[in-house]
């Protein structure tokens, strides 16, 4: 009984910790007609990696960062390079991320936009992992509200 109870204790701080990433993100104010720079920042906590945007296998689950704002134009996504690293699952490497992962974009803003002020929508899908098992694939949102001049 207590070896389960141990098993059923383990497994669920492993699942809690594989839900443990989180993003953020920041954009700096933008005058109308102008572009501003935006960057996400998706931290991974320590023993986990995500795999990146192309982790070098059709099996795995690429990172994935979706931005839009209602009225604005996001473009320039730039996804960082990954890490190759071996795991006990695998003979060949994968390309993962660790740590703190920032991506980088730009915000347009037309001329004629009339508000005060953006709604910028962050979706951030990846699948966390540790060396030795992969969890389901999570999805983690944000919303920004960025100044317009």
């Amino acid at each position: 009984m207590k070896r389960a109870i141990l098993t059923i204790t383990l497994l669920l701080g492993a699942a809690l910790a594989a839900a443990a990433q989180t993003i953020s993100a920041s954009v700096a104010p933008v005058k109308r007609g102008g572009t501003s720079t935006g960057t996400v920042v998706l931290t991974i906590p320590p023993g986990f990696h995500v795999n990146s945007n192309r982790p070098n296998t059709e099996n795995l689950i690429p990172t994935s960062i979706r931005i839009t704002a209602g009225g604005g134009k996001i473009y320039g996504l730039r996804y960082p390079a990954g890490k190759n690293k071996i795991f006990a699952f695998s003979d060949e490497p994968l390309n993962v991320y660790e740590g703190r992962v920032r991506f980088n974009f730009r915000l347009q803003i037309p001329r004629r936009f009339r508000r005060s002020s953006i709604t910028v929508r962050i979706a951030a899908d990846f699948q966390p992992c540790t060396d030795e098992v992969c969890y389901p694939q999570r999805t983690k949102r944000i919303i920004l509200v960025v100044r317009v001049k």
